[in-house]
């Protein structure tokens, strides 16, 4: 695929093959994200389920809690799962990583609630939620060199800018699944059986996901690794020993990009309707057209980086939020319109970001520890900075400081525009 430089490859171009492994791979990456991205869009009402109702503030940031806990356990689904396509293939390691996590939304949906199980309720949560942690830690490894190494040559960006299409899509999915199900159901439906079947419809259609993974062939480059006799018998420990600086840099890379991503992507509207009392259907709708932008315009910037290179892009990002996340949640009020300002404007400064975290990260590893090194370090950035996300943002309004919340952004993102100023350019590097 991406090592293909002969006349039939029409460089700057995606051949069939290419297409088909692309379009596999990346409906297979969006219904996982279906299955993880809806624990955040009910949060509250699995909060109310899950945990003793008396609690109020206390069970919301509990199941927070369970939120941040599923993304401490991904960096060791990245180091074992990473590894695991490494040594035995792309194909492979995302056929496991969407099984767990399909299997973990059938447990959410079916298990019984606080008042029937008692203490159980929040154990099994907690177990499901750790199952999908592991999961996704492995996932965006797998699936990023998957993709990147899918790409005809010069458009690296644009094919791996098609992951977080995938996870973007995930995420619009749950929301129109919260969307209708808020808008059509009464509380008491939703609190008894809607959420849940939420969690049914995405782990059927992870099951559809787990069948187009079957379907697609392993990438050439992994497979010449293989015949080239480069594969490692321990992926992570070469990845240490051997690229420290790139996986540091892919911690500096990820930092800004993962808190700005679950602040304003995935949680904003459930923390606009605690904090200002904008009903949820209402923060829903507009996470939802947000979506579809922000969606819709990713392959364009990945084209755009592709041309100009990634640090520019990466940097009108961080650069973006250094500058404007205190007026941006300083607008934030209980209008519609308001909070659809705050979140486009968010979303758009992200596309620098997202449109390039795919490829930058595969291109700082060669094949034979690219899945791990793209894993392990990204997932431990995200486990401290995105998984706690939205918990802090929760305690920051619940102690009375929401208005220092832009202080954790711009800070965050100015250690990110750091490294995308000082980091090689790699959209013009030979890559295998």
């Amino acid at each position: 695929m991406s090592t293909d430089t002969s006349p039939a490859a029409a460089p700057h171009k995606l051949s069939p093959a290419q297409r088909k492994a692309i379009l596999a791979g990346t409906i297979g990456n969006t219904v996982e994200w279906v299955d993880w991205a809806l624990y955040t869009i009910f949060v509250k009402t699995i909060s109310e389920v899950f945990f003793p109702k008396s609690e109020g503030a206390v069970a919301l940031l509990s199941t927070l809690a369970v939120f941040a806990v599923g993304f401490v356990v991904r960096p060791v689904g990245a180091a074992v799962l990473g590894a695991y396509a490494d040594r035995f293939g792309r194909k492979k390691g995302l056929t496991l990583t969407v099984g767990l996590m399909a299997g973990a939304s059938f447990v959410i949906a079916l298990t019984p609630g606080y008042e029937s199980i008692g203490v159980a309720a929040p154990a099994v949560l907690l177990v499901a939620r750790l199952l999908q942690g592991f999961s996704a830690g492995g996932e965006f490894g797998s699936s990023s060199a998957f993709l990147v190494e899918s790409a005809a040559k010069g458009r690296r960006a644009f094919a791996g800018s098609w992951q977080q299409v995938s996870v973007g899509g995930g995420t619009l999915i749950a929301s129109l699944l919260g969307t209708v199900l808020t808008s059509t159901l009464d509380d008491a439906a939703l609190h008894s059986w809607g959420w849940r079947a939420a969690f049914v419809i995405g782990g059927l259609l992870g099951l559809v996901g787990l069948w187009l993974r079957v379907s697609v062939e392993d990438t050439d480059s992994f497979h010449q690794a293989q015949e080239k006799g480069r594969a490692k018998k321990n992926p992570l420990t070469a990845m240490f020993r051997e690229h420290p600086a790139a996986a540091l840099r892919v911690v500096g890379i990820t930092i800004a990009g993962t808190l700005t991503y679950y602040i304003w992507i995935t949680y904003l509207p459930t923390y606009a309707n605690v904090a200002t009392g904008i009903p949820l259907d209402k923060a829903l709708l507009s996470q939802t057209i947000c979506l579809v932008i922000f969606i819709a315009l990713l392959p364009f910037v990945g084209k755009l980086s592709d041309r100009i290179g990634r640090k520019p892009t990466m940097a009108g990002f961080a650069g973006g939020f250094v500058v404007l996340s205190w007026p941006l949640l300083h607008l934030l009020s209980d209008s519609f319109a308001s909070l659809f300002f705050v979140q486009l404007t968010g979303m758009i400064l992200i596309l620098g970001y997202s449109a390039n975290c795919a490829v930058i990260m595969a291109e700082q590893f060669p094949p034979e520890v690219r899945a791990t090194g793209i894993a392990l370090p990204y997932a431990l950035a995200v486990a401290v900075f995105g998984g706690t996300a939205p918990y802090i943002t929760t305690w920051l309004n619940d102690v009375g400081h929401a208005d220092l919340l832009w202080l954790y952004v711009s800070g965050a993102a100015l250690i990110s525009l750091i490294v995308y100023l000082t980091m090689p350019e790699t959209n013009k590097k030979e890559f295998d």
